[in-house]
């Protein structure tokens, strides 16, 4: 187990989150809510987050003396994306500052293929990958895989950028010569029957699991989740053990996104990890009594995990920019959600949108999740993303 402790945190302790954007902001919402203070680190004035904290640090997520600043005003430290420099990170835990998760973890999840390798050693199942030195290496792969592949850079990718299915010479060439100066990696391509996710959060003394989300994914973007998920009482078990398996591997404490693929044999696979909470876990805040941002706020103060217990079957759907509106909007349609019981919206506070850009989301509650997917859908419908 890991020798660093939380340490309990009364109010008004000072949370330091590095990243100010949506998840941060909404880890701030709780935090503010139970008593806390937070400061928040992001090279964009006014970000998501800065809007809501008690303070913002505008500074890039490679300044240390930044990060100091931040670890000196704060008790204990977290961060909302992984896309930041682990060895920062680790600096500050060096000193003394307290980082949750740590940068060892961080560092490990960080790294695609690092983490597949550590997953597949500790008998997880995940999809069959390679390295990728070349492209003659690459092209055998491709054949040895039966032309069906994703390749993808073992960092930096995010919402489909970093990754590509393939399924021809042509598409594994242009991807090849696309990814140049990163280091890439060959995944099989898996038949699966749903994708689904898991929040895990863990202190010192529990572990606790929120209700399993099935996602629906568009261009690699999240777009819709359904709570609960429609797979059986065995799978639920074996992602929850699976689950269980790998924050233990991490001797580590914090909130922890799990992605699986479900096939048609009810075989899970890993897909990926994040140390942080995750878009798919957003019905938390209206769908279950402490959400996974309150359950993250919990164990950087030391305190005990609130209940995951499901309020009512929900569906959220993400909001995503007009493909006819960039930079400066407004959403329009907003009186006909409000008129919809059941149904939450959340903007981000994003300055400006493009296409496929995440700038808000909302969540529907019903007594079915046919219920729930009807309001969803209905309040979907009702917003507009247009030029302000």
């Amino acid at each position: 187990m890991s020798t660093k402790r939380l340490k309990q945190l009364n109010p008004p302790a000072t949370i330091g989150i590095v990243g100010g954007g949506q998840l941060g902001r909404m880890i701030a919402f709780d935090a503010k809510r139970m008593g806390y203070h937070v400061i928040v680190l992001d090279p964009k004035p006014s970000a998501p987050a800065g809007q809501v904290c008690d303070e913002q640090i505008v500074a890039g997520f490679d300044d240390m003396n930044a990060f100091y600043e931040l670890a000196k005003k704060s008790d204990v430290l977290t961060y909302e994306f992984e896309h930041i420099s682990a060895d920062l990170l680790e600096r500050l835990e060096q000193d003394g500052f307290p980082v949750f998760p740590s940068a060892k973890t961080l560092k490990l999840i960080q790294n695609k293929m690092t983490q597949k390798t550590m997953l597949r050693n500790i008998g997880v199942c995940v999809p069959d990958f390679y390295p990728v030195d070349s492209y003659e290496e690459l092209e055998k792969i491709f054949y040895k895989l039966d032309q069906r592949i994703i390749l993808k850079t073992c960092t930096d990718g995010y919402d489909g950028k970093g990754n590509q299915i393939i399924h021809s010479l042509d598409e594994l060439k242009e991807a090849y010569t696309r990814f140049q100066g990163y280091e890439v990696m060959v995944e099989e391509l898996i038949d699966y029957e749903k994708e689904v996710s898991i929040i895990v959060a863990k202190n010192q003394q529990e572990i606790a699991f929120l209700p399993i989300a099935e996602n629906y994914h568009k261009n690699s973007i999240l777009i819709k989740s359904l709570i609960p998920a429609k797979i059986s009482s065995q799978v639920e078990h074996e992602i929850q053990r699976v689950a269980e398996t790998i924050v233990n591997e991490f001797q580590d404490y914090g909130l922890f996104c799990i992605e699986f693929f479900v096939d048609t044999k009810g075989t899970v696979l890993v897909n990926e990890i994040a140390p942080r909470p995750h878009n798919s876990g957003h019905y938390s805040i209206e769908a279950c009594i402490s959400s996974q941002y309150e359950q993250l706020v919990r164990i950087l103060c030391g305190l005990p995990l609130g209940s995951t217990e499901l309020r009512s079957p929900c569906v959220m759907f993400n909001l995503l920019g007009s493909d006819h509106t960039k930079g400066a909007y407004q959403i329009d349609g907003v009186e006909e959600l409000h008129k919809i019981p059941g149904a939450f919206f959340h903007l981000y506070g994003k300055a400006e949108t493009q296409p496929q850009k995440k700038i808000g989301h909302l969540t529907a509650l019903g007594s079915t999740l046919e219920e729930a997917e009807k309001k969803g859908t209905l309040a979907l419908h009702s917003l507009q993303v247009n030029p302000r």
